[in-house]
């Protein structure tokens, strides 16, 4: 009896001995982010120095501290965009986002709002997931660019929005493309045909146009309807003579259709 007694003294001994030094640990932990209250030059020079050590995480709170404790000085600002870009770079997107999105709702007519928008698409583009994966990113990415390209078309960050916007947009037909291929590939032509006409539709600057076209010729042509693959074939040739796509084109109608001559461009 006494054996078992002092074992479970000596194991709630150990056990308020790991509590009392985890509560240690963790106040150590907790006090390098236990701001007093300081000066303004103090805290932005303090969070300065964890950026610049690369201490990101640590650097974007102590900018969000800044703002908390002087929100009417003229560094506020500054470091509210500050802790959103040190979340950025430490690659926490989502507290990226959620910082820049609150400083655009906050301040819609101050003249970093560009910027805002700008790090936002990127803090989406840089998540951009492969075309077979949910796209929500993407979308996410080129609405932020869009609103830099056609809001602030004279910023310092409309140039490479336009640029990315381009290339998202390459991105998402792509997507639309590899669904089509998938209907194609299981015989649902119908479904294909759908697939590749939004690309035709939404996605006519991109480098997949002359392919989809293609592809609609060749399920129209699996589908039996001879005049809409020569029509669509007249059009692939027509803005894309060139394209070994249109080769392809007017080899399959050239058998479908032995009579036919090159099919008519569209005037």
């Amino acid at each position: 009896m006494n054996s078992l007694k002092k074992k479970l003294e000596n194991s709630t001994s150990k056990l308020i001995a790991l509590v009392a030094l985890t509560l240690v640990l963790s106040a150590c932990g907790d006090k390098d982010e236990d701001f007093a209250d300081r000066s303004v030059d103090e805290l932005y020079n303090e969070a300065m120095n964890r950026f610049e050590k690369e201490s990101y995480v640590k650097a974007a709170k102590a900018f969000a501290e800044v703002e908390r404790q002087h929100p009417y000085s003229n560094w506020a600002l500054k470091a509210q965009l500050m802790s959103a870009y040190s979340y950025y770079q430490a690659r926490k997107y989502d507290e990226a986002i959620e910082a820049f999105n609150t400083f655009i709702q906050l301040h819609p007519g101050h003249s970093e709002v560009p910027y805002a928008y700008y790090m936002l698409g990127l803090c989406h583009y840089e998540q951009i997931p492969m075309i077979e994966r949910d796209q929500q990113a993407t979308e996410k990415a080129l609405s932020a660019f869009q609103e830099v390209s056609e809001r602030f078309p004279a910023s310092d960050y409309a140039k490479d929005s336009k640029l990315k916007t381009d290339l998202i947009r390459d991105h998402l037909a792509g997507k639309e493309m590899d669904i089509g291929h998938f209907y194609q590939k299981n015989f649902s032509y119908l479904a294909a045909l759908n697939r590749f006409k939004e690309v035709i539709q939404n996605y006519q600057t991109t480098s997949y146009a002359p392919e989809a076209l293609h592809r609609m010729v060749e399920c129209y042509l699996a589908l039996g309807i001879l005049d809409q693959a020569q029509a669509t074939a007249a059009v692939l040739g027509h803005n894309y003579p060139s394209s070994m796509w249109y080769q392809d084109s007017y080899a399959l109608i050239q058998v479908a259709v032995p009579k036919s001559l090159e099919p008519a461009v569209n005037k």
